[in-house]
């Protein structure tokens, strides 16, 4: 998952994008005009002076910042995200789901998520956060911790900030990522994707920050190899999302023959990644949508408020999709991560 570079809510990576090859084909780029130019030596001593000024020791600013230097390559990845110009359409949504919801990865999580049953149960009857949901996340952001990155994640952030396109947030995330290596990490364990981003959810260091949580009881909150951590601490950030206990994130729909979905496509424009959610159709409650002929295939109660997307066009699958939808949306702003998230999740359970 390619950084969304929104507000911390979204700001998490996938490991597809750890060499810079994940898709975001619906995603639209707001990057800031190039910053003068400054010594790398020089910017440096100004992230230094901010980390210390908000409370980093010495010692750990020291041993983060030993030796770095620019890293060219983690600047061209940026730059050659997919998905910075906007498309003209929208590729097909089956062959993406053909590949990230195959057989390996729905085999792997049902076994993850038998190993960890209990668990999961547990921060589900606190969180509100289906088990499932949290698996697929962890599936597919690091391949069920398989692949979780190795940039030096301090040399990475103190490049993005120091290159200029978005300095003011990935300074931020610099001086995040020095108040956690504070909390006795070493810099040899601080590594992950080339956009900054770590662990088995692949937070960034202000979304670890905020919303990691110990999941144990040990007084830690360990992404790294902790599942228990790792499983809370994305149930957390869906908790914090507006996830809402009980419902679905969505449900396979009936459309009739001959229906205009484009009839009912809302009129608002959203704030933050207008393209996704202008696939949505306005919000009706399902008894709504069955009185207009659109059938829900699953349990949603009639008054559950749900929108229409069939992101292949007439004839093909279409879904309805609840709040619990934008909360994925929120972890990645994209429609295609966002249904191979809760796809995986279904089969998952299935």
């Amino acid at each position: 998952m390619i950084p969304r570079l929104l507000p911390a809510a979204c700001l998490v990576l996938s490991a597809a994008a750890l060499t810079g090859a994940a898709p975001q084909p619906e995603a639209a780029s707001g990057q800031e005009a190039d910053a003068a130019p400054l010594a790398f030596d020089a910017y440096l001593e100004l992230l230094k002076a901010r980390a210390r000024g908000e409370g980093v020791s010495s010692a750990t600013i020291d041993r983060m910042t030993a030796g770095l230097t620019p890293n060219d390559r983690v600047i061209r990845l940026d730059r050659n995200q997919p998905g910075s110009a906007t498309p003209q359409g929208y590729p097909p949504l089956a062959p993406y789901i053909a590949t990230h919801v195959n057989s390996e990865r729905i085999g792997m999580g049902r076994q993850v998520y038998a190993e960890h049953r209990d668990l999961l149960a547990r921060i589900e009857r606190e969180t509100g956060v289906p088990g499932a949901i949290i698996v697929a996340i962890f599936g597919h952001e690091t391949s069920y911790g398989r692949i979780k990155g190795d940039f030096d994640l301090a040399r990475s952030l103190a490049t993005l900030a120091w290159e200029g396109r978005r300095r003011e947030l990935f300074a931020d995330e610099f001086v995040a990522l020095l108040k956690i290596a504070d909390k006795g990490y070493p810099r040899a364990q601080l590594v992950g994707s080339y956009a900054g981003a770590f662990g088995n959810p692949q937070f960034l260091p202000s979304v670890y920050l905020r919303l990691a949580v110990d999941g144990d009881g040990d007084g830690r909150a360990d992404i790294f190899t902790n599942r228990a951590d790792t499983f809370a601490s994305i149930a957390n950030y869906f908790r914090d999302a507006g996830w809402r206990r009980g419902q679905p994130w969505g449900v396979r729909a009936y459309v009739p023959q001959g229906f205009d979905v484009g009839a009912y496509r809302t009129r608002l424009v959203a704030p933050l990644c207008p393209r996704v959610h202008e696939r949505h159709s306005a919000w009706k409650t399902v008894a709504e949508w069955r009185a207009l002929g659109v059938v829900a295939q699953g349990g949603l109660a009639d008054d559950v408020m749900v929108s229409l997307f069939q992101p292949d066009g007439p004839g093909a699958p279409a879904w309805l999709l609840t709040g619990n939808y934008r909360a994925i949306l929120e972890y990645n702003c994209s429609n295609y991560y966002a249904m191979s998230v809760g796809l995986l999740a279904d089969e998952i359970v299935n």
